[in-house]
């Protein structure tokens, strides 16, 4: 194969990855941009904050289901392929969406509507927490050595232009319709669309190719011709991480233990997921909920101002990424930690009283830079870290953990301290959890130079 038709081969399965990746997380950011309009309709009637309080636990809930996903599609993503756990992945997406989509209100079945939201936001938590692992070990490995922080930045590329399709449909919604009417119907909109989207995202998807890694590692467990039906000689017959071979009834412990022989990397992910993941949930989902609440921007003007920060927020994921095939992955995440820790509490306190959406827009594009140093690289870093064999669920679970615990409690933490009438203790937490990362980064080491996937 010539360089140039490999690179076009990697670009191609690089986008058709990041297609699917975009549909997913259009669909799991539209119930947060939504949420203003859609939690009057689910719960019972009670003040604004109490609405989306109730909604934003929800949120939270979704987000517990994540590790189950991450174990359960990360194992299949090691056994069976990481395009097989892609599919599986985008159609529990498209599920839970249509349930959303359907489901009458509160005033119609009532205490039913919250119910079958929160089930819909589990299959969708199943769904995310098996995305993620799935789609940044696919990108990494179809990735090159030389550029590999640089491709596999388009992992959050596609994720934030999900939040960002997302915002635009809110957008035109908003002005196309009333706000009675989008408080009343216009909100199911978004979701319909996010099913039809998804079963688009299943068809791409089939044409992916397989990744190299994932067939060599495939080819070392396979059935060998002085074996019929047995591994190669040197390899173990019932190895619980064959990727479609091996025993099907390889036992959870057994999985368990083959991760846990790489104990150094399951607390490295799940230490520089925390803080990571708690920052971006703050400047990005709950960013909107803050401008309205807090600020006193109009909702409106709280999308627009969150849409405008989310494309420059877009825009530099591949530069910070392709910045790290350069001077390394570490270098960068310490930033992130340095920075967050210094500027999370003047930042948060000066957004309070920003005077212009101007205003509220420069800081927030501020803070999400200093995000990027994370999130443009995060999902390299983890994958580097595991061989083959148990890459995907060693990126999804511990990370699906850490960001349930952090990331997806970061709206209700917000919102219970804003409700208790002390909003800038979040300030303080949201600064300390990303203090503990910045150690996790101090002491890790860098990927790039010491990358499992090299090995592959």
């Amino acid at each position: 194969m010539t360089g140039a038709h490999e690179a076009r081969q990697r670009i191609r399965a690089i986008f058709g990855g990041s297609v699917g990746n975009l549909v997913e997380w259009y669909d799991w950011y539209t119930y947060s941009a939504f949420a203003l309009y859609f939690a009057g309709a689910f719960f019972p009637p009670a003040s604004a904050t109490a609405q989306l309080l109730n909604s934003a636990a929800v949120f939270a809930v979704g987000f517990f289901m994540r590790p189950v996903g991450g174990w359960l599609l990360g194992r299949y993503a090691d056994r069976h392929g990481r395009r097989a756990a892609l599919m599986a992945s985008v159609t529990l997406m498209c599920g839970g969406s249509l349930l959303i989509a359907v489901t009458p209100g509160y005033a119609t079945i009532g205490l039913a509507a919250p119910a079958l939201l929160l089930v819909a936001r589990l299959l969708q938590g199943i769904s995310v927490g098996g995305e993620y692992g799935a789609s940044a070990t696919y990108l990494s490995e179809r990735a090159g050595r030389m550029r590999r922080g640089f491709y596999s930045s388009f992992q959050y590329v596609t994720l934030i232009m999900g939040q960002l399709l997302a915002l635009a449909v809110l957008l035109v919604l908003q002005a196309t319709l009333t706000d009675a009417q989008l408080h009343e119907w216009g909100w199911r909109v978004p979701f319909v669309i996010g099913a039809a989207c998804a079963v688009v995202a299943v068809w791409l998807r089939k044409s992916l190719d397989e990744t190299e890694s994932f067939r060599v590692a495939q080819a070392r467990v396979a059935p060998g011709p002085g074996a019929p039906g047995g591994a190669p000689t040197g390899a173990p017959a019932s190895d619980p991480f064959a990727p479609g071979g091996g025993p099907p009834h390889a036992s959870p412990g057994a999985t368990i233990r083959g991760l846990m022989q790489h104990p150094r990397a399951v607390a490295a992910v799940f230490g520089l997921t925390a803080g990571g993941a708690l920052a971006f949930y703050v400047f990005t989902t709950y960013a909107q909920k803050f401008l309205v609440n807090t600020t006193g921007l109009s909702k409106g003007v709280a999308s627009q101002v969150n849409a405008a920060t989310l494309v420059v927020f877009m825009l530099v994921q591949p530069l910070f990424g392709a910045l790290s095939d350069r001077i390394g992955r570490r270098p960068i995440l310490i930033a992130f930690g340095l920075l967050g820790t210094l500027g999370t509490v003047p930042l948060l306190t000066t957004l309070e009283t920003a005077a212009s959406p101007v205003t509220a827009f420069l800081l927030l594009t501020a803070a999400l830079l200093v995000v990027s140093c994370y999130t443009s690289i995060n999902a390299v870093v983890k994958a580097e870290l595991f061989p083959t064999e148990v890459r995907a669920l060693g990126v999804a679970l511990p990370y699906a953990i850490a960001v349930s615990l952090f990331g997806g409690t970061a709206e209700y933490v917000a919102l219970s301290l804003k409700e208790l009438g002390h909003e800038r203790w979040f300030y303080w937490y949201a600064t300390a959890i990303i203090a503990c990362s910045l150690v996790v980064y101090a002491v890790m080491p860098d990927t790039r130079a010491h990358s499992k996937i090299a090995e592959d």
